[in-house]
């Protein structure tokens, strides 16, 4: 694909799919198609499952809310998809897609996000979307910690933002050329 990308307000956020969803295919695939409909570039993207203190230190926020203990067991309960997304306003733009996180209030308010259509509760949501722009660079860390954002910067991004850059459809990872 060489289509320059000219956008001022690019953005970095994380994107997790939770238990719930990453074993259910159509569920991934629609996401996946989301993404894509919506520009953005999948910078990173691994499989992997928590373990209870990895869940619990990622959900530290909440550790004094009384569905911390529900949230952290389900977070390690199964594998996750994190991916680090990347395109203009990306955080907000993502947390629009996704929807607010009260499932039984959002398939009312926001039926057709992500969460409207396949969130179960509360817990079982379907998908995180980073808050914050320093949200987002803290959360990357955690999932990819050997992703080094500022070398990204320098010699990944560019490529992006000029066009040379090619969709991996197998790891669906967004390759500079």
């Amino acid at each position: 694909m060489y289509n320059q990308v000219v956008k001022t307000s690019m953005q970095l956020t994380l994107a997790l799919i939770k238990p719930n969803a990453v074993f259910v295919p159509y569920v991934i695939q629609y996401i996946h198609k989301i993404l894509l409909d919506e520009n953005f570039f999948i910078i990173r993207r691994t499989h992997l499952r928590l373990s209870l203190d990895q869940a619990g230190d990622f959900y530290k926020e909440h550790q004094l809310k009384f569905f911390h203990n529900r949230l952290v067991s389900f977070m390690s309960s199964g594998p996750l998809e994190a991916m680090v997304l990347y395109r203009d306003d990306a955080i907000a733009h993502w947390r629009k897609l996704i929807g607010p996180t009260k499932v039984y209030q959002t398939i009312y308010s926001h039926p057709s996000s992500i969460r409207g259509i396949y969130g179960l509760t509360d817990t079982r949501n379907t998908i995180h979307g980073s808050d914050s722009p320093a949200t987002a660079l803290k959360e990357i860390k955690v999932f990819f910690p050997n992703f080094n954002i500022e070398d990204w910067k320098q010699h990944e991004e560019p490529k992006l933002m000029s066009g040379m850059f090619k969709l991996d459809e197998e790891a669906f990872v967004h390759h500079p050329l």
